[in-house]
């Protein structure tokens, strides 16, 4: 098999059980096992709706900043406790705890990429 370049920004790449790599482009949508990275431009904060908490029940989650500035947001484990708040710069990575609700806000437009299970994720209304 020819090794040739992967756009990245227009492609997932998903790490499945066995040892295999394959990447699709965003476009089609077919079940997976094992792992999908995603790599996107954000512009606005409607670009990684910032408005909405994500959660992955089944799988922790790595959220990294390739170019620009972000902010993570993880909400309270606890009633009355404050939003958590990780500045991410260029480079910089960070990862979810399994089951944690976080959002993610841009300080500058940015690159952005995250590894997770493809499946079972949601999102709910930030209030």
């Amino acid at each position: 098999m020819p090794v040739t370049p992967i756009d990245l920004f227009a492609s997932l790449l998903h790490f499945r059980q066995g040892g295999d790599i394959r990447a699709e482009k965003r476009t089609v949508c077919s079940g997976h096992d094992g792992w999908q990275l995603t790599a996107f431009h954000a512009k606005t904060d409607a670009d990684v709706h910032a408005d909405r908490w994500e959660v992955h029940p089944e799988a922790e989650e790595v959220v990294s900043c390739l170019i620009g500035k972000i902010r993570l947001y993880l909400r309270p484990e606890e009633p009355g406790q404050e939003e958590e708040e990780v500045r991410l710069t260029a480079g910089t990575a960070a990862i979810v705890p399994r089951g944690r609700w976080h959002r993610i806000a841009l300080d500058v437009p940015s690159s952005i990429m995250a590894v997770t299970l493809p499946h079972g994720g949601r999102l709910e209304a930030h209030r």
